[in-house]
């Protein structure tokens, strides 16, 4: 099957599409995606591969899958591990979650993290121990550093922000702007989904020490006149 799913990509190779991506996701000498290969095929062709395979493919073929010199074979993995986390019983939902914090080096982008780590890692952990997240947090890893921030979206959902703003705080400081973005991100969610008021109260305690960007991100959907007053300050 895995054989199958690779020569089906193939026939999806664009070459033009695959020199825009690699610009968009910042392949370049020390960037962030460097050394990162794609093939140039776009994400709903990859989606529709995912409804076509994710019941077809075992969890070690996906992890071969996962291996892949090429982005848009990790994201097809990793995708169809989404499929099979949310379709699956209990114990094969707890396979997919140690399988997918076992190879976390190949998650290693973006979009990869973006994509999964609510719908995988926050959703294991709903209603658990919140310490393997404060863990990844700590790790010399932008990504799972990211995984950390953006498993928090799975309880954001839900209307909860504790852990969500624990999180953020652990990583104001960090130094990669990715994880700016991701902070302001979901502090952005905190205010959509939870309430404002608590967003607001997290920005009046920790605006000092959050890069512009972060706060940026976070006063979003603020009113023109808010989003000034919290730039200015």
């Amino acid at each position: 099957m895995l054989q199958q799913i690779q020569q089906e990509m193939r026939s999806l190779v664009n070459p033009e599409k695959a020199r825009i991506l690699a610009g968009f996701f910042k392949t370049g000498k020390g960037q962030y995606g460097e050394g990162d290969v794609f093939l140039g095929i776009v994400v709903p062709q990859t989606r529709a591969l995912v409804k076509k395979y994710w019941n077809a493919i075992s969890l070690e073929e996906s992890l071969q899958l996962l291996k892949s010199v090429f982005h848009e074979e990790r994201l097809l993995a990793l995708l169809i591990l989404v499929a099979q986390y949310e379709k699956g019983d209990a114990q094969k939902r707890k396979q997919i979650f140690d399988a997918y914090l076992q190879n976390t080096r190949w998650i290693n982008n973006w979009d990869l993290v973006d994509l999964t780590a609510d719908r995988i890692v926050g959703a294991q952990l709903a209603g658990k121990s919140k310490a393997l997240l404060f863990k990844l947090a700590k790790s010399k890893s932008l990504w799972e550093r990211r995984i950390a921030m953006l498993a928090t979206f799975a309880e954001i959902k839900k209307g909860e922000s504790a852990t969500a703003l624990a999180i953020a705080e652990k990583l104001l400081g960090d130094k990669e702007d990715l994880l700016h973005k991701a902070v302001g991100w979901m502090l952005r969610e905190v205010g959509k989904r939870c309430s404002q008021e608590i967003e607001e109260e997290f920005l009046q305690k920790h605006f000092k020490k959050m890069s512009r960007t972060t706060l940026r991100y976070a006063i979003e959907r603020f009113e023109e006149k808010k989003r000034r007053e919290y730039l200015k300050m």
